[in-house]
């Protein structure tokens, strides 16, 4: 309730600020959605209001022509997913689907400069829980809808707007909704990818799609002994065994692999690196993924280490009883993020052998909340589209094409055959993302342009 008491100060006082006196109307009511929903605190738990922010879109498209009958809003749990379908003049063809998601992160307000769920515009970006994770990506998507729909233009594949409401938990509404809309012919993910901004100039370097991401996974290793008093100490520690097998699964690398997605990626994004080393071995990987010289180095960049091949890390432990006695459980957790065309069963079982420990048990957390998904084609119908959209909105900048390290809703789309890729209109310096983290921000220079990216990729894709 605070949250919302004091917003309608706040944006007032926003939206007239010297930061935003030159945007359109269009732009300010960019700010106003997102910062509204932003307010709402679309945490998964006790007081969710995931279908809330639902509502408050619902409204935004009726506000603006669309019939109620074309808008569904569909509670599951305490969250709720949304679809809202403006029919194209084909309706035999697969639609173009936009997907996003409602829920956030949750955010302790003690810890934060400002209230998470108080949004407040301040130098030229917008403040809050979502704000760039993924509140604002999802209103500039849905305007840029609403504008083409009011301009009068007709698309010929029909156009869906699909939100989940629990990307960042279960996944549950993500799996529904890419059942739902598995016949679509592609899916514009705007949670993932995005441009970069030049940290000194501000200015767009460069834009990236994202075509595939690695599976989730969570392992939990478990050793159990009989136990007994310290003063007696037996040959079997479950400590000292578990132990053993961590060491061997953290000293472990997977095969090194490209697929055509990371092998542009690793072509094209050396172009932006300031170390030649490690430009020259992006390069070198990409021509070779067995040349071992380019692997160590990659393997030793905490931002290209997960680019080249699945990663699974220790995560959490615990084990023991007392301080007197000899342990009878010792539990660890291991984190992998898998390389598409890998499942998880298969990864489970080379973490099983690299562990060597036959007293170890090995087992997946929640299997059914992730699933592995292969890499999106190289389609370039999508890269043409998007490229000219986004060079005509943003200039001459280069187009890259990038994989996650997951998980997003697209993995839904991807595992049922349907194209996914990550396309958000977004330009930001890599500084200021701090998504999940405090004080999450986003900045609003852009959204005119954005929207008109937005305008363009869905008039091309929609109308073939």
């Amino acid at each position: 309730m605070r949250a919302k008491f004091l917003l309608s100060g706040l944006l007032a006082a926003a939206l007239c600020g010297p930061a935003l006196a030159q945007t359109t109307p269009t732009e300010k009511q960019v700010v106003d959605l997102s910062s509204k929903a932003i307010a709402l605190r679309s945490v998964r738990g006790e007081g969710n209001q995931t279908g809330k922010v639902a509502e408050l879109f619902r409204k935004a498209l009726i506000d603006a022509g669309w019939k109620a009958a074309e808008i569904e809003i569909v509670p599951v749990d305490d969250t709720a997913y949304f679809i809202a379908t403006w029919k194209g003049k084909n309706l035999a063809l697969g639609p173009i689907v936009i997907s996003a998601h409602m829920d956030v992160v949750d955010a302790k307000p003690e810890d934060w400069k400002r209230d998470p769920f108080t949004p407040v515009v301040e130098n030229g970006y917008l403040y809050g829980r979502g704000a760039s994770d993924t509140k604002f990506d999802t209103v500039q998507a849905m305007v840029a809808v609403m504008e083409l729909r009011k301009a009068g233009f007709v698309p010929e594949r029909s156009i869906v707007l699909a939100f989940s409401g629990d990307e960042e938990t279960t996944m549950i509404t993500s799996k529904v909704i890419a059942e739902k809309l598995k016949g679509a012919r592609l899916v514009l993910n705007v949670d993932g990818a995005s441009g970069a901004l030049d940290e000194e100039s501000g200015k767009p370097a460069y834009w990236s799609w994202q075509g595939a991401e690695k599976t989730y996974a969570d392992f939990a290793l478990e050793v159990t002994n009989p136990g007994g008093h310290s003063s007696a100490p037996r040959a079997e520690n479950a400590i000292v065994q578990l132990a053993g097998a961590l060491t061997r699964i953290g000293a472990h690398h997977f095969t090194p692999e490209v697929n055509d997605i990371t092998r542009d990626y690793f072509v094209k994004a050396a172009d932006f690196v300031s170390d030649p080393l490690l430009a020259a071995a992006m390069r070198a990987f990409a021509k070779d993924p067995t040349d071992k010289a380019a692997i160590a180095v990659l393997r030793g960049n905490p931002a290209t280490i997960g680019k080249i091949a699945t990663t699974c890390v220790p995560t959490m432990a615990s084990a023991g009883h007392g301080l007197n006695a000899l342990p009878q459980r010792a539990t660890a957790f291991v984190n992998c993020r898998i390389f598409p065309g890998h499942s998880p069963q298969e990864v489970m079982a080379e973490l099983k052998a690299v562990a060597a420990e036959p007293a170890m048990t090995i087992r997946q957390i929640d299997p059914e909340f992730t699933t592995a998904s292969p890499a999106s084609p190289y389609d370039p119908v999508f890269v043409g589209a998007a490229t000219r959209a986004i060079q005509s909105a943003f200039g001459e900048v280069p187009v890259i094409a990038s994989q996650a390290s997951g998980a997003s809703d697209s993995m839904w789309y991807r595992a049922l055959g349907v194209p996914s890729y990550g396309a958000s209109g977004t330009f930001m310096r890599e500084s200021d993302d701090f998504s999940h983290g405090l004080d999450e921000r986003v900045p609003l220079g852009n959204i005119g342009k954005s929207l008109e990216y937005y305008r363009l990729l869905l008039t091309e894709l929609s109308s073939k």
